[in-house]
């Protein structure tokens, strides 16, 4: 399908509006995996902002694009990540989540994604049937009740210890039959909180969702997993949270004895305007030598304070995409252009095809015709004649066999006068034989008892 530069530029546009109306701020300190072509770990050792954990001479294995918290043998092992920084956003946020469990037709394990209170409580991987009391959320993937699989949600106040609570089951308060073993593909659980509803989207249908439930901020985000005996491995290949709001994008640690903003001086608050200006335009030249736009470059929310900052921020950034969005519809027409042509080549080569597959068709159909031709021929003879030619043939020289032999015997058979010396010979050679042996046997020896 050929698209028109118009087209290109209306999907453009359309693509930025959706963009700016659906706009998602990656929290860095709380997230990986999210950039492409980067690995997730820079000396496949460590994950920035994030502490990675194993039990008993047993450390989960970091790729350049996953995190193996089980391996797939031997069974039994535990593994987990924990975010170093807490999370200060409170109304809309999202974690999202891609995973992928592989293991032999009976294998076992769980993965929990946990959003509690102390990380630091979890010193090494819990799962939810071994975790002591925690405070907040914890989302369990596993084969609940013998099903092909479930995603359900726990919540603790602190108060309750998991690891001893005689039926865990029934303090689920969601959800969902979910089969996430062997799918050849990433399973995305999303956390989505907002300021009257919390949700869980299971790729991308909606698995519970409920309007009771607000977690609050200052909260650390977690994976955990496990296998059982036959086990499964759980891979881990992202974890992005982000937020709908413009604030930083990778959060400072807040300050508790900060003074309001209201009580500073101008001159403080003229200074911060001023560096962030200085901040904006030093960004294009960050970027460049990082390789990242600049139009996703991190900006500290505390910098951002009057409406005049903000609108500097929010015209820039504008401008950025604008300027991106440019460069993609030109990219877009280069390959529109680059399509048309790889086209027509392809239609030049498909029409060399087509001539050799015509003369195919002709061969075949001449092929046909004489096998036809040969097939009505041999149907409408009649042979009969010629098999009685045949048949007399045959019987004429049944009827000349009897003279053929008496002529060669006449021809050269024996006379009378032979067979009669022959016969005679044969008699005086039977008395000369007998002669001669009566003459043997009355010259031998005599024996007497």
């Amino acid at each position: 399908m050929y698209l028109t530069a118009r087209t290109l530029q209306t999907i453009a546009w359309s693509t930025l509006a959706v963009s700016a109306a659906q706009a998602q701020y990656v929290i860095e300190n709380l997230s990986f995996g999210h950039k492409d072509g980067a690995f997730i770990s820079p000396d496949l050792r460590a994950i920035p902002h994030f502490d990675i954990q194993g039990v008993d001479d047993y450390m989960p294995q970091i790729l350049s694009d996953r995190v193996i918290l089980t391996p797939p043998y031997p069974g039994s092992k535990r593994g987990s990540l924990w975010a170093n920084s807490a999370m200060h956003h409170t109304g809309d946020w999202t974690a999202e989540l891609d995973f992928r469990a592989n293991g032999m037709e009976r294998g076992g394990g769980n993965l929990q994604l946990w959003y509690v209170k102390q990380s630091q409580a979890h010193d090494k991987p819990n799962s939810l049937y071994t975790t002591p009391k925690f405070d907040g959320l914890v989302l369990v993937v596993d084969q609940y009740e013998g099903h092909g699989g479930s995603v359900r949600g726990f919540l603790n106040d602190g108060s309750i210890d998991f690891r001893s609570h005689p039926n865990i089951d029934q303090l689920a308060f969601g959800k969902c039959d979910y089969a996430y073993r062997n799918r050849g593909h990433l399973s995305k659980i999303k956390l989505h909180q907002t300021s009257t509803l919390l949700e869980v989207i299971v790729d991308g249908e909606v698995c519970f969702k409920t309007d009771k439930v607000k977690l609050p901020a200052e909260h650390y985000f977690g994976i955990s997993a496990s296998s059982a005996e036959n086990p499964d491995s759980f891979e881990v290949h992202k974890l992005i949270v982000s937020t709908g709001t413009s604030h930083t994008r990778e959060e400072p640690k807040r300050n508790q004895n900060q003074q309001p903003i209201h009580n500073q001086p101008h001159q403080e608050s003229a200074q911060q305007q001023h560096a962030q200006q200085q901040q904006n335009h030093q960004a294009p030249k960050m970027a460049s030598s990082a390789s990242i736009p600049p139009w996703i470059q991190d900006v500290l929310a505390s910098n951002v304070k009057t409406d005049d900052a903000r609108f500097e921020d929010l015209h820039n950034r504008l401008q950025d995409i604008a300027h991106h969005v440019s460069a993609m519809y030109t990219e877009m027409g280069t390959q529109a252009q680059l399509a048309e042509e790889r086209h027509n080549a392809l239609m030049s080569r498909l029409a060399s095809l087509d001539d050799r597959v015509n003369h195919n068709a002709r061969l075949a159909e001449q092929a046909g015709i004489h096998l036809s031709q040969i097939l009505r021929d041999i149907e409408s003879k009649d042979y009969r004649e010629l098999i009685n030619v045949v048949h007399r043939k045959l019987e004429d020289n049944h009827k000349d066999i009897p003279n053929v032999v008496k002529a060669v015997v006449a021809k050269h058979g024996l006379s009378w006068m032979s067979l009669l010396a022959i016969a005679f010979a044969v008699q005086v050679m039977v008395v000369g034989a007998y002669l001669v042996y009566k003459k043997r046997r009355g010259g031998a020896p005599k024996k007497y008892l």
